[in-house]
């Protein structure tokens, strides 16, 4: 009996232990990286957003940056914001539940809802119709917007989406784990953030992979953020309800009529291009698919310049997206980077 009693307390001790260690850590991880936009409350979701306005010479319509899964607005501000800015209105924000962005009151649990959300900011700034960007996850937040909102999609730009429903439907275990009551928040509160902070490095080598990961990156992008435990959790549930979003709200892709564009790799080893991206292709008309060879899940820094051509085509603007792509597998035919840390997802 005394052996049990030890065993519980040697628990409880251990369990206080980590999350007192969570505690400080999150702490330090809000002083390095601390909110570098604007906050503004919409429909009771706090968000953190930055809105870079056009200059006197743009020749570009607004564009929004959606970013994806663990993940943060800067994610796609670092490649793409010295790209495009003064050539447009550019607006990128920490979707509900990352970065500095809040949750809300329910009502950002599915792409649907965070699309309503982005809509209603679009509206409260006064950003008329726009180039809609998603990455990986905020590819279905794109795709929901472009049905949802077509008065306010100008065009859309995926870039590595995760759109459609996959087989088995399975992700990666500790979405799973963090997005089950009560024992996700233990897990959170306690194992998250330094068991995230010991396999972060390879898992973003994983991300990039094959191509190589920029200097600096996990530091400049602020990736840390999501290991805080209510973040954690947010992307947690995001990630583990795709599945049955995207199965439910995919056949309506048909609708949309914007023009659009997607950009995937064939190295992608976190989401199937061959499920998603030519999925998108099949059902939106007219769009266009731009494989490029030997890269992976990261077509905002790897192929920053195809993007911008991507939308300057959909602005319009007459594009040679398919000779821009060979262009760019010459450049990365010989990458081979990256881990073998376990990515699953959709």
């Amino acid at each position: 009996m005394n052996l049990f009693l030890a065993l519980i307390a040697f628990v409880i001790f251990c369990v206080l232990g980590m999350a007192g260690a969570t505690y400080l850590g999150v702490q330090a991880i809000e002083r390095r990286n601390p909110p570098v936009g604007t906050f503004a409350d919409i429909g009771g979701t706090h968000m953190h957003y930055v809105y870079v306005k056009a200059g006197l010479k743009a020749d570009l319509p607004p564009i929004v940056f959606i970013h994806g899964a663990s993940s943060n607005l800067k994610d796609l501000m670092l490649p793409l914001r010295p790209a495009l800015e003064g050539r447009a209105d550019l607006l990128f924000i920490d979707r509900p539940g990352h970065g500095w962005s809040g949750r809300g009151n329910g009502n950002n649990e599915n792409p649907a809802g965070q699309a309503a959300t982005l809509a209603a900011l679009m509206d409260k700034l006064g950003i008329g119709p726009a180039i809609i960007v998603g990455h990986s996850f905020g590819g279905a937040i794109a795709a929901t917007f472009a049905v949802n909102h077509p008065d306010k999609t100008k065009g859309v730009l995926f870039l590595s989406p995760a759109t459609h429903p996959w087989p088995g439907g399975d992700v990666s275990w500790y979405y799973t784990l963090a997005s089950t009551p009560l024992v996700g928040w233990l897990f959170t509160e306690t194992l998250a953030l330094p068991g995230g902070l010991l396999s972060m490095d390879a898992g973003i080598a994983g991300v990039f992979a094959p191509n190589a990961v920029p200097q600096n990156y996990a530091r400049d992008a602020s990736i840390e953020l999501v290991l805080r435990p209510q973040t954690f959790r947010a992307n947690s549930r995001d990630v583990a309800g795709l599945f049955a979003y995207v199965s439910s709200f995919s056949p309506r892709y048909k609708e949309i009529k914007a023009p659009t564009v997607i950009i995937t790799g064939d190295r992608d080893d976190v989401v199937l291009a061959d499920v998603h991206s030519t999925g998108l292709e099949r059902d939106i008309a007219g769009s266009e698919l731009v494989w490029v060879k030997n890269m992976g899940h990261r077509p905002d820094f790897v192929a920053t310049a195809l993007d911008v051509m991507a939308i300057e085509k959909i602005a319009g603007y007459d594009r040679d997206l398919e000779g821009a792509a060979r262009a760019l597998e010459a450049r990365i035919a010989g990458d081979n980077f990256g881990s073998a840390a376990d990515r699953r997802q959709p």
